[in-house]
C-alpha cells in the first residue's frame, strides 16, 4: 500500500475529488474538508487550513491543499509557506477548472459575468438565493446583479439536471447564459502530476459526443 497522502479541501470540491479518487482507485489518498459556506467569511480559511495541517501531520507524509486563494488576499499561500504544504495554482476554482487563459478571456469578453460550477449549480439556492436573502426578497436582485450581464455554467460533469438547474439560475437573475463543458481543469491535473493517475478528458469526450 502506498504511502497515505492528506488533501485538505473546499466542501465545494469534495465530489470532485472522491470521483477522482475512485476512478483511479487511490485509497491511500484520504480527504478532509472545510465547510464551502466559509467562503462567505475568506478572512477565516487561512486559519482552518493552519489547524488542520498542523492536527494531521504527523500521520502524513504529503499534505495538499484543494484551495484555490479564494479571496484570501495571499492568506492560504503564507500559510502554506510556513506550513510547507502546496495548493492548486489560481486565484478561484472558476480559473482553474476553465484554464488561466480561458478565464481570462471569458473575464475580459464580458467582465460582468456570474460564474456557476457544478456545486453551485448544485446548491444555488443554498449558496447564492438564502444567503443573499433573495429567496424571501426577489427584488433584492438588482441591488446584487445589476451589473451582471451573463451567467456562464463551468460545468465538470454532463449533466442534463445540473445544466437545466443552471439555466433556471441565470433566468431567475435576468442575464444571459452560456454553457461550456470544461471537466476536472486544474484539480485533475495537479493530482495526476503530484500523485498519478490518467486523465479524465477522453471519458468526457465520449459522453459528450
Amino acid at each position: 500500500m502506498p504511502e497515505p497522502i492528506l488533501v485538505i479541501a473546499c466542501g465545494a470540491l469534495a465530489r470532485e475529488i472522491d470521483a477522482l479518487r475512485q476512478r483511479w482507485g487511490w485509497r491511500h489518498l484520504h480527504l478532509k474538508c472545510i465547510d464551502a459556506k466559509l467562503h462567505n467569511r475568506p478572512a477565516a480559511i487561512p486559519g482552518r487550513l493552519r489547524e488542520l495541517i498542523r492536527r494531521h501531520r504527523a500521520s502524513y507524509g504529503k499534505i495538499f491543499v484543494a484551495y484555490a486563494d479564494c479571496g484570501t488576499a495571499g492568506g492560504i499561500d503564507r500559510v502554506l509557506a510556513e506550513e510547507g504544504a502546496e495548493r492548486l495554482e489560481g486565484a478561484h476554482c472558476y480559473e482553474f477548472f476553465a484554464g488561466r487563459e480561458r478565464f481570462a478571456e471569458l473575464a475580459g469578453a464580458e467582465p460582468g459575468t456570474f460564474y456557476l460550477t457544478d456545486f453551485l449549480a448544485r446548491h444555488f439556492n443554498r449558496f447564492v438565493m438564502q444567503p443573499l436573502g433573495l429567496d424571501r426578497h426577489p427584488e433584492l436582485r438588482d441591488a446584487y446583479f445589476g451589473n451582471y450581464r451573463k451567467l456562464v455554467y463551468l460545468s465538470q460533469t454532463v449533466d442534463a439536471q445540473l445544466l437545466e438547474s443552471a439555466a433556471q439560475a441565470a433566468g431567475f437573475l435576468k442575464l444571459d447564459f452560456e454553457h461550456i463543458h470544461c471537466g476536472y481543469g486544474a484539480l485533475e491535473t495537479s493530482l495526476i502530476q503530484r500523485f498519478g493517475g490518467s486523465s479524465h478528458a477522453e471519458e468526457d469526450s465520449r459522453l459528450l459526443a
